[in-house]
């Protein structure tokens, strides 16, 4: 059958309209003999029929249900309208946004089976599309058998998306997958005309069956965030099911019942030490050099960051806010940097006190805000920076405070023992590759991702290298080239293993966050240098920004080059919707 004679689908009205009945004439009662009063009613003349084929609908006036007949409209018959006279034209529904009530074209919809593409490809299509003009993909087969139930529970539905789009939300995920995860779980189970909308601590869906029926609405509130990517990929996995039509309501529900339950993959005293390698790997990163001192501020560093990384916890506990958190985790590195600086041995304190730093500055909330800025989410992005703002300034009063009594007793300070670059590259290679593990252990990853992430920040930081210490590249434009790659390859890798894009991209990009940056402008602040120091801190910003732009563009270049969105094979038959911009502006 061609295309254009196919019958029309399903609108936003719900089935196409029926057949016109046919006009059904209602007399009017008998004249009412003339009373006197305020509200007596005045005769009426009893009206001839009037037969169906002679009426027209008048839809050009106020009144659209009174017959234009040529007639004085006292003598007008009274008639039932049918269902079809009561709605508009299909040129007046599209006008006023909505679908008509005969469905669009089967030619106009883009085609596809449920699974046969990434659900993050298929979902971005539709959910960057209006809801009158959003194609509608494909049943399946076994959904189309008249066999099949047609009974849908629309609350428990929505509260699965709901559930999944909270855990997606809370774990760091993008604003915008977060919104396709929601709109394809929906879409699996028969629920077509969804809008998800997601905030940073507010996620809600509205169903709308149809233009006369009552639209269901719920929404949930995010109050707790985790970091545990291991909890993450079983999501991504659900999701993926569900969308593939594999999984019912009921089994979604015991499934994620399952990942709520289970455990972190590594206990709170592992994941003290890691913190402690993270640090003391940073240490070797920023000062480059494989000495007898170098072990020294490494085991400082180590220490220190462990006795922060309990503090922290210990403030957690008595249920303090993130911000006296970081601002208690950032002072023993401080310190012991400061106790190491009061003396002539030349032992690094600066060195210890940055790679403290390494191990809290909030990469993954700065790398989802950007991401969310540029998708068009500019409410989730915007509190996104406020958090990252907040956590900064927190790590910022912790250090500062301790600079300004180190350089009160006269510390011997020096900057440049954390401005190595790249001058010992195979010793900061093996050292930013355990910095990333140590990062990605924080993170809760799969022990089945560690290998690849710590591959993937091998490859971002050996790219940084040549460009600053072969080509002399600027180190922000060389931080942002990295950083592409390192989002490049994470989302092949991701693609590769049917997961988020976060696990191996996160932790990769560790060792170019700007530790170094931020801690001289903390310290030029302490020796009352401000001028130099707000020229370091809007150098830590340009890297930062970098950092993350450089990661989002590297996943938008990979989605470029892979498998199009469903529908795309059979452009003759069914042409392929264009996953569209966030924002069509043009400068006006």
């Amino acid at each position: 059958m061609h295309p254009a004679d196919a019958p029309p689908t399903e609108g936003l009205l719900g089935h196409p309209a029926p057949p016109v009945e046919p006009t059904v004439v209602v007399p009017l009662a008998p004249p009412v003999p003339e009373t006197k009063g305020l509200l007596a009613p005045e005769p009426q003349p009893t009206p001839e029929p009037v037969p169906a084929s002679s009426a027209r609908l008048d839809t050009g006036r106020a009144d659209t249900g009174r017959l234009d007949t040529g007639r004085p409209e006292a003598e007008r018959p009274v008639r039932r309208r049918s269902v079809a006279e009561d709605t508009l034209t299909p040129e007046e529904w599209r006008a006023a946004g909505y679908t008509p009530p005969t469905g669009i074209p089967v030619p106009d919809l883009t085609a596809g089976a449920p699974g046969e593409a990434p659900w993050p490809d298929r979902m971005r299509t539709l959910l960057r599309t209006p809801m009158s003009e959003r194609p509608a993909f494909e049943r399946t087969a076994r959904e189309m058998h008249p066999s099949a139930s047609v009974t849908r529970n629309v609350p428990r539905i929505l509260d699965l998306t709901l559930r999944i789009g909270e855990l997606l939300l809370a774990s760091g995920e993008a604003a915008e997958d977060v919104e396709a995860a929601m709109l394809g779980i929906a879409h699996a189970y028969r629920l077509d005309r969804c809008e998800p909308q997601v905030t940073f601590t507010l996620i809600g869906i509205s169903y709308q069956p149809s233009l006369v029926e009552p639209p269901v609405t719920a929404d949930r509130v995010v109050r707790r965030r985790t970091s545990d990517y291991t909890r993450l990929d079983a999501v991504y996995e659900l999701v993926a099911d569900i969308t593939a039509e594999k999984v019912t309501v009921n089994d979604a529900y015991r499934r994620l019942a399952v990942i709520r339950r289970n455990r972190h993959p590594y206990p709170a005293w592992f994941l003290a030490l890691t913190t402690g390698l993270l640090a003391g790997a940073a240490t070797f990163l920023v000062g480059g050099r494989m000495d007898d001192k170098a072990w020294l501020v490494f085991a400082s560093a180590f220490v220190a960051a462990v006795l922060g990384d309990r503090l922290a916890s210990a403030l957690a506990r008595r249920r303090l806010p993130e911000f006296y958190q970081f601002v208690a985790a950032a002072m023993p590195a401080a310190a012991s940097g400061i106790v190491l600086s009061l003396n002539d041995w030349g032992l690094r304190g600066s060195v210890v006190i940055t790679g403290g730093l390494f191990a809290l500055l909030p990469g993954r909330a700065l790398v989802a805000a950007v991401q969310d800025g540029l998708t068009g989410f500019y409410i989730t992005a915007a509190a996104r920076l406020l958090e990252v703002v907040y956590l900064v300034a927190g790590i910022v009063i912790g250090v500062m405070v301790i600079l300004y009594l180190g350089v009160g007793f006269e510390a011997n300070l020096r900057p440049d023992e954390s401005l190595a670059g790249v001058s010992y590259p195979p010793v900061q290679m093996v050292a930013a590759m355990l910095l990333t593990l140590a990062f990605a252990t924080l993170l809760q990853t799969d022990r089945r991702t560690l290998a690849l992430v710590t591959v993937n920040s091998g490859i971002g930081w050996a790219s940084y290298g040549a460009l600053v210490y072969n080509a002399g590249v600027n180190p922000i434009a060389a931080t942002g080239v990295a950083a592409g790659l390192v989002g490049l390859f994470g989302q092949l890798m991701a693609r590769y293993r049917n997961g988020s894009a976060l696990p191996y991209v996160t932790a990769a990009i560790g060792p170019l966050m700007p530790g170094s940056a931020l801690y001289l402008g903390m310290l030029a602040f302490a020796q009352g240098h401000s001028s130099a120091g707000l020229v370091s801190v809007f150098r830590a910003a340009a890297i930062a920004m970098a950092l993350a732009v450089g990661v989002n563009l590297g996943g938008e270049i990979a989605r470029l080059f892979l498998k199009l969105p469903v529908g795309a094979e059979r452009p003759s038959l069914y042409p392929a919707v264009p996953r569209r911009a966030a924002k069509r502006t043009r400068g006006f």
